[in-house]
């Protein structure tokens, strides 16, 4: 039986970054640190302390989250298969990790991060 893929890193963008820092720092106490970069508790009747790593970033306004799986290439297959659609193909950002972008048969983006070991895969 497979694991249920988690959730493994989350970002939230907008126009103009300093604006959504400051309202995130201010409502949610979030730690923002200047490139956008964060972590925030996750509620787990498991795991505790827990936390999900974030960042707020420059682009048109959406909110992403990422989906740890070892093989993107595999899980797009399966993705269209299902009925959703790839809206990114898989790609690696240097020094941060692997990802790929697809959306659900809602027409949601959902992002998916490689792992490996149970940590994201680095390139």
């Amino acid at each position: 039986m497979n694991m249920p893929a988690p959730i493994v890193f989350f970002d939230i963008a907008g126009e103009d970054c300093a604006v959504l820092q400051a309202f995130y720092s201010a409502v949610f106490n979030w730690n923002v640190a200047q490139d956008g970069g964060f972590s925030t508790s996750v509620l787990s009747p498991t795991i505790s302390p827990a936390t999900l790593m974030g960042v707020i970033r420059q682009d048109p306004a959406e909110t992403l989250f990422y989906l740890g799986v070892e093989d993107i290439a595999s899980k797009m297959l399966e993705i269209v298969e299902k009925g959703g659609a790839i809206d990114q193909a898989r790609f690696e950002v240097p020094d941060v990790a692997v990802v790929g972008l697809f959306k659900d048969p809602a027409g949601n983006r959902v992002g998916l991060v490689e792992v490996e070991g149970g940590k994201v895969k680095i390139p």
